[in-house]
């Protein structure tokens, strides 16, 4: 019987072992033990990457500090590992920006309410999501992307906790009255309508206040 009968039990545990690894790689305090248990874990399902053979088959005594800082980086970035808010809260800092730019849109339409990004305990994923007037609503979000793409994922997301609070539409089109959507155009982040032939509104951040 295999150790680890059940996927998610076998992601648990690589979960757990990279986190220990990761966390002794930033705070200092290397331990060849995480790592090579990892590397144990994942050989033994068959899913060899390009540093476990050599972890295994060296003795740990021979590995000094910078050599398992190497292998351990080479192998976290080989199994997909990446750090979430929880283990860096500085990673939620280009969401928030991107939200303060966001909420230029959301002021000039004259919508009002505290507006913010939010890591919710009871996100499984450990995602971060846009809280307005108290409500989660949306796609989730995660750290990392280039700055325009982040941004037009948090208008994104902006939009839908807006729309979900308010029960109205935004960001409107201002010639055809029209729901506007975050895409990107030319690699920068736009609002933009399909009525009456696509056409750009925008840049996120820059639509002009709503006549009242």
């Amino acid at each position: 019987m295999h150790p680890y009968e059940q996927d998610d039990e076998f992601d648990q545990a690589v979960e757990e072992l990279s986190v220990r690894f990761y966390t002794a790689l930033r705070d200092g305090g290397l331990d060849a033990g995480p790592l090579v248990e990892l590397a144990r874990l994942v050989e033994e399902w068959d899913m060899p990457t390009s540093v476990t053979r050599e972890l295994l088959e060296r003795p740990a005594a021979e590995l000094t500090d910078a050599g398992l800082a190497r292998l351990g980086k080479a192998f976290l970035d080989d199994i997909g590992f990446a750090p979430t808010f929880a283990l860096e809260p500085d990673l939620l800092v280009p969401l928030e920006e991107a939200l303060k730019v966001v909420e230029r849109d959301v002021r000039a339409a004259g919508i009002t309410g505290t507006l913010r990004m939010v890591v919710p305990d009871r996100d499984a994923m450990g995602l971060a999501r846009v809280e307005f007037r108290g409500i989660c609503h949306g796609s989730g979000l995660g750290p990392g992307g280039d700055a325009q793409q982040v941004l037009q994922s948090v208008a994104d997301a902006t939009q839908d906790v807006v729309v979900e609070a308010t029960w109205k539409m935004w960001p409107a089109c201002p010639v055809h009255d029209r729901c506007l959507l975050a895409e990107l155009e030319n690699e920068i982040a736009v609002w933009r309508c399909t009525s009456g032939g696509t056409h750009t509104a925008a840049p996120v951040g820059e639509l002009p206040p709503q006549r009242r």
